[in-house]
């Protein structure tokens, strides 16, 4: 099973987080990692934040990332969402 953990981050504070499953073997890890970041996403209330190019080193090199305001096209009121796979 996969599992992702999203979480929100305020002033050093977890604010909010989520453990995502996800057990569709026929996907690849890459989709998996997307739809667990979706699901994640709406259960938050947030916009999608754009993987940029640092930002998918990261995840591919220690399987966590965050995303910060530069990563969204709206304003958020935290400082960073954080997701990162706690299973494979």
């Amino acid at each position: 099973m996969f599992r992702m953990w999203g979480k929100i981050i305020k002033h050093n504070h977890l604010v909010k987080d989520t453990v995502i499953s996800i057990s569709d073997y026929s996907l690849s890890r890459t989709q998996m990692v997307f739809q667990a970041l979706d699901e994640i996403c709406y259960e938050f209330d947030l916009e999608k934040p754009m993987w940029l190019d640092a930002a998918v080193r990261e995840f591919q090199l220690h399987s966590k990332v965050r995303f910060t305001q530069d990563h969204f096209i709206e304003s958020i009121d935290f400082d960073y969402l954080e997701i990162q796979a706690i299973e494979e």
